[in-house]
C-alpha cells in the first residue's frame, strides 16, 4: 500500500444528462456490466495501482451509493486503507453544496487532514477504463511537477467536448482551453503517436484526471478562494502562471459515462468477443459487492452476444446483443434485443408470485414480449406479451411510463407496465 497518495473520486452533480438513470440514486451508482457500479472503476484501479486511502464525494441521492461502499470495501483490521464517502455538508466555513469540481475537493480538505500523503489523485466516478496510476505518479515526480493532467487523442468531433490543451516535446503544457469551438480547433491540433494520428485523433483531451502535490493544492486554493472548477478555472490559471504543469497521456481505452447514449454503448460494446475494456484480466480486477447468488439458471433460450449476470432465471426465446443484471427474470417466449436489463435486488417469493395479475404483473419481464433498443432498470414488472422498440422513430420525452432520450427507450426503476402495453 503507498500511503503518499490520497485518492479522491468525484461524484459529479445531479446527474441530469443519465437522468431517469440517476432519479433515485447519484451517478456513481448507476449499475454497469450486469453486476457492478460506475464507481467500482475508479475504486478498483485504485486498489489495483496499490492506494488503498480513497475518498468518494456526492451530494444527491447518495444512499444506495453509501449501501454499496459500506457492503463492498472491507479492508483488515491490520490495514490503515479505507473507502469512505464524504457527502456535502454544512460547515463553519460553508454553508454551500459542492460547487464545482474544485469547491467539491475545497470543502473536503479538512476531512484530509486527518491522514498523512504527499500526493491527491482526483478521479471521476463515472468513466470506463483501466489504468495503472501508479505510472502517472511516476511520471509526476520524474518531471518534478506541481500538476499532471492524463490526456487522451481524440478526434475533431469530440474535441469540442472536452479540455483541449498544447504540449511542448517534454510533455509540459503550455496551453489549455475549455471546449474550444469547432472553428478554432487547427490551433490546437498536437502531435500524437502514429497509431492516433492515423485515426485522426491529432487533438490532446483532459480525462478529467489529475495528480497535485499537496502543497501545490493548498496554494491554489489559497490563490484562488471563489475558484470552483478545476478545468475551466484552476489548471488555465496554473499554466499562465507559469507552474509545472504536464500531461500523461494515456493510450488505452477510455469512455466517458456522461449520458445515455455513451452508458447505452459502453454497456452493449462489453458483449462483443474481444471488447476494449476488459473484464477478464487476471490481474486487473474490477471489484464489486459479492452477494453471494446462485448461478443463473436458463431454460430453452438461445443467447448471441450477451452478458448474463448471477441469480437470473431465464426462459426466454432469444436473447441478442444484451447485458442482462441480477437476479433478472424473463419468461417464456421472449425476445430481448440491443438491450440492457439491469435486473432486481431481490427475489420474489412464492407467496408474492401467487399473487400477481394481468394488472400488476411478477417482478422481471413477462412471457412472449419483444424488448429491443431499451434499459430497463431494477425491479420492474412487465407484464405478458408487451412490446418494447426503441429507435429513432421515437420522439424523446417523459411519456406515462417510460422515456425516450436519443431514441432509446428506459423503463424506470421499479416501474409497472401491464399485459399487452406497447411502446
Amino acid at each position: 500500500m503507498d500511503s503518499s497518495v490520497m485518492s479522491i473520486i468525484l461524484g459529479g452533480g445531479r446527474g441530469t444528462r443519465l437522468h431517469p438513470l440517476t432519479k433515485h440514486r447519484s451517478k456513481p451508482a448507476v449499475p454497469i456490466a450486469g453486476k457492478y457500479r460506475l464507481v467500482d472503476i475508479p475504486i478498483s484501479n485504485c486498489l489495483n495501482s496499490g492506494f488503498r486511502q480513497i475518498f468518494v464525494l456526492t451530494q444527491f441521492n447518495s444512499a444506495s451509493l453509501n449501501r454499496h461502499i459500506k457492503n463492498t470495501y472491507n479492508f483488515d483490521v491490520f490495514s490503515s486503507g479505507f473507502v469512505d464517502i464524504l457527502a456535502a455538508e454544512q460547515t463553519p466555513k460553508s454553508q454551500n453544496w459542492f460547487q464545482g469540481t474544485a469547491d467539491a475537493v475545497r470543502q473536503s480538505l479538512h476531512h484530509l487532514r486527518n491522514h498523512s500523503y504527499e500526493y491527491v489523485l482526483i478521479l471521476s466516478g463515472d468513466q470506463l477504463y483501466q489504468m495503472d496510476y501508479r505510472a502517472m505518479i511516476e511520471q509526476h515526480k520524474k518531471n518534478k511537477a506541481e500538476l499532471t493532467v492524463a490526456t487522451i487523442p481524440v478526434i475533431a468531433e469530440e474535441a469540442t467536448e472536452f479540455g483541449i490543451m498544447k504540449t511542448n516535446k517534454r510533455g509540459r503544457i503550455e496551453s489549455f482551453v475549455e471546449k474550444p469551438d469547432a472553428s478554432e480547433l487547427n490551433k490546437w491540433r498536437s502531435e500524437t503517436p502514429e497509431k492516433f494520428a492515423s485515426q485522426g485523433k491529432n487533438y490532446l483531451a483532459s480525462m478529467g484526471i489529475y495528480v497535485f502535490n499537496k502543497e501545490t493544492l493548498d496554494r491554489l486554493f489559497d490563490e484562488n478562494p471563489e475558484g470552483t472548477d478545476f478545468g475551466k478555472e484552476f489548471i488555465p490559471k496554473e499554466i499562465d502562471s507559469g507552474g509545472k504543469v504536464y500531461s500523461y497521456e494515456f493510450g488505452g481505452y477510455w469512455t466517458d459515462i456522461g449520458t445515455i447514449k455513451s452508458f447505452f454503448d459502453a454497456n452493449l460494446e462489453l458483449t462483443q468477443t474481444l471488447p476494449s475494456f476488459n473484464l477478464y484480466d487476471n490481474e486487473k480486477y474490477i471489484y464489486t459487492r459479492a452477494r453471494l447468488l446462485p448461478a443463473s439458471k436458463l431454460m430453452g433460450t438461445t443467447l448471441d452476444y450477451t452478458v448474463v449476470a448471477e441469480g437470473c432465471i431465464i426462459s426466454a426465446s432469444r436473447i441478442a446483443h444484451s447485458v442482462v443484471g441480477i437476479r433478472a427474470r424473463i419468461g417464456k417466449g421472449t425476445t430481448i434485443e440491443h438491450s440492457i436489463v439491469m435486473g432486481n435486488d431481490y427475489f420474489p417469493t412464492g407467496e408474492e408470485l401467487q399473487k400477481t395479475s394481468s394488472e400488476i404483473p411478477t417482478i422481471g419481464i413477462g412471457d412472449r414480449c419483444y424488448i429491443s433498443n431499451t434499459i430497463v432498470d431494477k425491479n420492474c414488472r412487465i407484464g405478458n406479451d408487451v412490446r418494447i422498440v426503441g429507435g429513432s422513430h421515437l420522439e424523446d420525452g417523459k411519456y406515462d411510463k417510460h422515456y425516450v432520450v436519443d431514441g432509446i427507450v428506459i423503463i424506470p426503476k421499479g416501474e409497472v407496465i401491464p399485459d399487452g402495453y406497447s411502446i
